[in-house]
């Protein structure tokens, strides 16, 4: 019990910071969506899965069962996640930013 917690914890600060940093204002600049996945989510979720809890990879079907439905739904996630994913606030990634990851996902893993 004690090591999944640990590797959890640690597994966590890993993808905390490989994803954390400043975004520059991006508005009015076409964005891509793949490279802004690659670079904020791809540590915990390679290839659409999800190395933390792997009952929840980030494909559609996955995720409307668990209540996240569309760009809409995986936005609001991103900016209020659960408990062992990071908070990825407009500081962090703005809005068209988080948008277009979003609309990367949708895109990419049904």
């Amino acid at each position: 019990m004690k090591k999944k917690l640990i590797s959890g914890v640690i597994a966590v600060i890993v993808c905390f910071a490989a994803s954390s940093g400043f975004t520059a204002g991006t508005k009015g600049k076409q964005l891509d969506g793949k490279a802004l996945f690659q670079k904020h989510c791809a540590v915990c979720h390679p290839n659409g899965g999800n190395i933390i809890s792997k009952n929840k990879p980030i494909s559609v079907k996955a995720m409307k069962a668990n209540g996240v439905v569309g760009v809409k739904g995986i936005v609001a996630k991103m900016r209020n996640p659960g408990p062992l994913m990071n908070k990825f606030d407009e500081k962090t990634i703005s809005n068209q930013e988080a948008k277009a990851i979003a609309d990367y996902i949708v895109k990419t893993f049904k």
